[in-house]
């Protein structure tokens, strides 16, 4: 495509328009934006009902009692709100989604590297996420019907989800809006069942034990932020449907406090039920937790609904949009293709008990790749741009951000080779390398020049 004619469609596509329909999704600047505070703020609230919290709580037991779990992630959430305001501030800004954020810093052909760090973990949690809501349906309709087929509800949930994705973000504005009362409800009342039924033994296991203030601690705040680590890179693919008029310092309360909910109910709730009966499945764990059936079925039918939330807003979009960059594929189109590619990632396995150690490797593994495009993306934006970016040069392919910027690639893997020497902390040990280097790279190295014109 020719520079002029990219750079027409670019400007064309963001023209203000009357409305927007129903999986209309672009990488042009979005002009036309569909979220309030307010629906900003469920959305955010009901995509973030994740099991891999549940699993992280799961994970940190014997390590931290209840006291020292409950304030790592409160950190956790506090400094989730802030990274999430500061690398959410561009597409707010000009409504540009993360790929194209990235260009500016990464190039063209560049972007490649983080949108393929991006997608990895995004189809992996897809597809963790959605049998753990297959589960949810095979156990209810165990329950009522006597049907048990836990390879059909979790062909029909994952063409379920592909089908609500393709609606785009009015879908998901209306999912996550109406959804979130419900799921609001619901981790009140598992909680409180926890409670119930296993006081004595969260009492002798987690509450009367020493724990530590030490790295573990540090390394747990480390592990349930970086559940949120994929979200921090691909903010601006949310915060570009964000209505204008919000300061930075409402915007990092509006995410915190739609964060802290869901991260503490999960991550407690799977602390103390692993801690009280060694049990990580969450459907075994709320099977045991619930006794009336009504209440376990409602239970169950809100796991397969969270999953749902979670997996349209945080594992659905980042791939599509890098699908679309990469590949010039539609939205709808894209989001086929990532719903298929989670029937790849053999999620039956992700479910097992001796399962859990792994995902927190796998947690621990990807933050430490996250963390240092995160940290170049802010010090390009902050820093280098003074937070102005010119839009032509974003949608022209033959312009100066064409190609690899290779300062970018350093640093991110520089800062990800010392987060892999820190792993109980990998997202924290690389914003520095990283963020450092990126920018020493692009004042004194000849080949970045182009870039930070």
């Amino acid at each position: 495509m020719h520079t002029k004619d990219a750079t027409a469609q670019a400007m064309s596509h963001s023209a203000p328009e009357a409305t927007k329909a129903a999986g209309e999704e672009s990488l042009a600047p979005q002009k036309h934006r569909i979220m309030g505070r307010t629906s900003y703020l469920l959305a955010w609230f009901g995509g973030c009902v994740s099991i891999g919290t549940f699993a992280m709580g799961s994970s940190i037991v014997g390590t931290l009692n209840l006291l020292q779990a409950t304030l790592a992630i409160a950190i956790s959430c506090f400094v989730i709100g802030i990274a999430l305001a500061f690398n959410g501030a561009a597409g707010y800004k000009y409504g540009i989604p993360f790929m194209v954020q990235a260009r500016s810093a990464f190039g063209f052909t560049g972007t490649r590297f983080p949108g393929l760090v991006r997608a990895v973990p995004a189809i992996v949690w897809y597809g963790f996420q959605s049998w753990i809501g297959a589960g949810a349906l095979n156990a209810v309709s165990i329950t009522l019907l006597g049907f048990d087929n836990l390879v059909f509800y979790f062909v029909v949930f994952q063409f379920l989800q592909i089908g609500l994705s393709m609606f785009g973000f009015q879908g998901i504005k209306w999912l996550e809006n109406i959804g979130s009362a419900f799921i609001l409800a619901s981790l009140v009342y598992m909680f409180y069942s926890v409670i119930n039924r296993y006081g004595d033994e969260i009492t002798t296991n987690l509450v009367n034990i020493e724990g530590t203030w030490g790295l573990p601690f540090w390394g747990a705040t480390m592990l349930f932020l970086g559940i949120y680590s994929t979200m921090m890179l691909n903010v601006s693919d949310y915060s570009r449907e964000l209505e204008k008029g919000t300061g930075p310092s409402l915007l990092t309360t509006i995410y915190a406090m739609s964060i802290l909910p869901c991260t503490l109910f999960m991550g407690l709730i799977g602390l103390m039920v692993s801690g009280a009966t060694g049990a990580s499945d969450p459907i075994q764990v709320f099977s045991s937790a619930v006794d009336n059936t009504p209440l376990l079925i409602a239970t169950l039918l809100f796991i397969a609904f969270a999953q749902v939330t979670t997996n349209v807003l945080n594992n659905v979009v980042p791939p599509t949009y890098i699908l679309m960059d990469v590949f010039k594929l539609r939205f709808r189109t894209a989001t086929v293709i990532v719903g298929l590619l989670a029937f790849c990632t053999f999620p039956w396995e992700l479910v097992k008990a001796e399962s859990s150690a792994g995902l927190q490797i796998f947690v621990q593994t990807y933050s430490a790749f996250l963390g240092p495009i995160f940290a170049v993306l802010v010090v390009d934006y902050f820093i280098l741009r003074r937070r102005t970016l010119d839009l032509r040069k974003l949608y022209d392919e033959n312009g100066p951000y064409r190609g690899v910027n290779y300062a970018a690639i350093i640093a991110s893997l520089l800062g990800a080779a010392v987060a892999l020497c820190f792993p109980a902390v990998s997202w924290y040990a690389s914003l520095i390398p990283a963020g450092l280097s990126y920018y020493l790279l692009m004042r004194h190295w000849a080949p970045c020049k182009r870039f930070s014109e």
